[in-house]
């Protein structure tokens, strides 16, 4: 049976599926709570709108440039090889198309209706993650997440940006907590798909220095996260619900790479990478919710 599909066949959800949407709605998260934290009051319209079409579009060209370039991985791993590009529903120049009309369309809303300043760290973040990690770093070494994690942890600093037009240290802490996140999230992960990414010869941590080497490393990370998370309250950005909550969910993640560390639990390191989905959403909401309470608690 032949499995080749013409792009012909390729509909909106194959074009929707480009764009990571998952991926593009956490981010976006992020982002919009990024909004919240830089205004005491309601976010600007032209920011709340604009800034997050804007965003997300540079957002869903690097997930589309992230198919194009990875197309041959994605055949060989089952994770991702139903994917559009690796069914032949959507060819490479429709995808180069596509992206640019995201990346393009993104770039100009946020010039023309928000702020060259966000404009311009956008663009810097669609690069660095469609060329710099996805082209190179990400097979070029083992700490590709580690460096290349930067332009995903962007995301609350364009959505601070495009409120105040100004790169303030409380948006770079947002940053920090992100880039923090990263590894232990993506090598949780790593370690369940090891055996394809060797097969693909992305030399991803467990692959390269093994899994007792990248569980040791996922549960030092987290350590350090829990240390960046508490730092909104020690500054002042935040109060005593958001310190609460981001020592709860910290000593969850913590829990999680001790089960993995010791592999305790079958499965495990799929289930820590899935809780650090909900961790970092469950860690920004208690961010926004800690930030519009009527009373600010303090220690």
């Amino acid at each position: 049976m032949n499995k080749t599909i013409t792009a012909t066949q390729a509909n909106w959800r194959d074009y929707l599926e480009l764009c990571k949407p998952k991926v593009v709605a956490l981010l976006m998260l992020t982002a919009i709570i990024g909004m919240c934290l830089a205004t005491p009051g309601w976010v600007p319209f032209n920011a709340l709108v604009f800034g997050s079409l804007g965003i997300a579009a540079c957002a869903a060209s690097a997930a589309v440039i992230n198919h194009l370039v990875d197309q041959r991985i994605d055949q060989v791993m089952s994770r991702t090889n139903k994917r559009p590009i690796p069914q032949g529903k959507i060819d490479n120049n429709q995808a180069i198309i596509f992206a640019a009309l995201l990346g393009l369309s993104g770039i100009c809303l946020l010039v023309w209706l928000v702020n060259s300043l966000t404009a311009w760290l956008t663009l810097a973040s669609l690069i660095g993650y469609a060329v710099v990690y996805t082209m190179f770093l990400k097979r070029a070494t083992p700490q590709n997440i580690v460096i290349g994690g930067l332009a995903g942890a962007a995301p609350p600093l364009l959505g601070w940006t495009a409120v105040t037009n100004q790169l303030e240290p409380n948006s770079l802490l947002l940053v920090l907590i992100i880039f923090a996140w990263t590894p232990p999230h993506f090598w949780a992960l790593a370690i369940h798909r090891k055996k394809e990414y060797a097969a693909v010869n992305i030399p991803m941590l467990p692959v390269t220095h093994g899994e007792s080497y990248t569980k040791l490393h996922i549960l030092l990370y987290t350590i350090i996260l829990l240390l960046v998370t508490v730092m909104p309250f020690l500054t002042g950005m935040s109060g005593l619900l958001y310190l609460v909550s981001a020592l709860v969910l910290g000593m969850r993640f913590i829990y999680w790479t001790v089960v993995l560390y010791k592999d305790s639990v079958p499965h495990a390191a799929i289930k820590t990478f899935k809780f650090s989905i909900t961790y970092l959403m469950l860690l920004f909401v208690a961010l926004l919710v800690d930030h519009y309470m009527p009373i600010n608690l303090s220690i």
